[in-house]
């Protein structure tokens, strides 16, 4: 199938490279030619593990290219609209002029048996404005809703090796019969080996993909609060967390206490869910969120006065190391990341910050210019105070604590992950502290 993708971010990018390595003659379109200068050159625009072998592969193959022209979309079948929804400026709600600018691009150059998919996260009630725009626009493409699950660090697989696929199709039986086939097409290779479909209205399809993210920032932001009560009363919220992930109706994943959720997609998306349901008149149903929202951004205020206090009361001519900036390992993706936001904060108050991470350094350098950058942890531990292992990278969970102890200044680590043993620690010298565990 001839496939395009509008948008050739994070989402569009990876989408592109792996539909062309399963069979699908690919073009992703983007309005950025510098990105798609280097994504033709098979040059990744950010760091995602396993991606730079599929889009080199793909590009060997000829099936997939890059371009910013529009009108090269013009004898393409199925049209995938992959564009940002960040979050408006002066509100809580999604931006969705990237998905309305993809839709007004692609009106020219649709061709009469073309099909358009939406794979970006967006409000109910955007599918069915979409086709509407479509139709104002003279176009009578059917349109269905298709959202995407790509965990950051999992792109590839979750692209290819999805744990479900959903369709939201339209209401009209003709429009709703040749979406499904074009997609059943599309994703023939994961439907063979029984990936589970579920099919809906595009209503439907909408709320999947935020109630997912919802439903996991809650748990997320529920044994954080748990981990609050633990340290008022000496308990330990990781054993806490092992008991209660063994209950089958609740399961073991999500439920590591710690500096709370970032990235692109869970802040945002609550906000935004929470906004929609303003707007429909429901705002009581999701006011939960609202104190999800709020135990994930009080996790960040409380290790920076964990810090202050390990400091002696104040940050001024001190040295804080700070383990990992990226909001998740093996991403340099640093939107709403809760270790960037601690690093500047304490900067802010008059530390020394420098900070370390893996993948993320350069973008750290460029979003924030006051922060000094080390190689790695031994570099950012040189002489200082405090350090705060931020991001769970592989490298930072398996430091040699004797080793470090002999480049800092004091021995005082702030486990914010909850993945150090602490006991080995303690042993090796360190004041050793983490979230919810004694």
């Amino acid at each position: 199938m001839r496939i395009t993708t509008v948008g050739c971010g994070y989402l569009g990018a990876v989408y592109a490279a792996s539909m062309a390595s399963i069979g699908h003659e690919v073009l992703g379109l983007d309005v950025d030619q510098r990105k798609i200068d280097g994504l033709n050159e098979g040059i990744a625009p950010f760091h995602e593990p396993g991606f730079e072998k599929v889009l080199a592969e793909a590009l060997a193959s000829g099936r997939l290219r890059f371009s910013t022209d529009y009108s090269d979309a013009a004898d393409y079948t199925a049209h995938v609209i992959c564009v940002g929804t960040p979050q408006q400026i002066d509100g809580a709600g999604a931006d969705l002029t990237y998905v309305h600018a993809a839709v007004d691009s692609l009106l020219p150059h649709l061709s009469d048996t073309a099909v358009v998919l939406g794979r970006s996260t967006v409000p109910v009630g955007t599918a069915a404005s979409l086709r509407e725009r479509l139709r104002a626009g003279g176009s009578d493409a059917p349109l269905a809703w298709n959202p995407e699950f790509l965990r950051e660090g999992f792109a590839v697989k979750d692209t290819l090796h999805p744990d479900r696929i959903v369709y939201g199709l339209p209401e009209d039986p003709a429009e709703a019969a040749r979406a499904r086939e074009v997609l059943d097409e599309m994703y023939a290779p994961m439907l063979e080996v029984e990936t589970p479909l579920v099919i809906g209205n595009y209503a439907t399809a909408e709320l999947v993909k935020v109630s997912a993210n919802s439903f996991l920032a809650t748990k997320i932001s529920f044994i954080n609060a748990v981990a609050e009560v633990c340290e008022a009363t000496g308990a330990d919220v990781s054993v806490i967390a092992e008991a209660i992930g063994l209950d089958d109706r609740i399961g073991p994943k999500f439920l590591r206490a710690g500096i709370g959720f970032g990235g692109g997609c869970l802040p945002k998306d609550i906000r935004a869910f929470m906004a929609r349901a303003g707007e429909l008149g429901v705002t009581e149903a999701l006011g939960f969120l609202r104190e999800v929202d709020h135990v994930n951004n009080r996790r960040r205020d409380h290790v920076v006065n964990m810090a202050r206090k390990a400091l002696g009361g104040s940050f001024t001519g001190k040295r804080v190391a700070v383990l990992g900036a990226a909001f998740k390992p093996d991403s340099d993706d640093t939107r709403q990341s809760p270790a960037l936001y601690i690093a500047s904060k304490i900067s802010g108050r008059g530390a020394d910050v420098v900070v370390t991470d893996p993948a993320a350094n350069e973008r750290v350098h460029a979003e924030r210019p006051n922060l000094a950058i080390a190689e790695d942890a031994f570099a950012a531990a040189k002489d200082a105070d405090l350090v705060l292992l931020l991001t769970e990278w592989t490298q930072f969970k398996e430091l040699d604590p004797v080793a470090l102890k002999e480049v800092v200044g004091t021995a005082h680590m702030i486990d914010g992950r909850n993945v150090l043993d602490p006991q080995q620690w303690r042993d090796a010298g360190w004041t050793y502290q983490s979230l919810g565990r004694p």
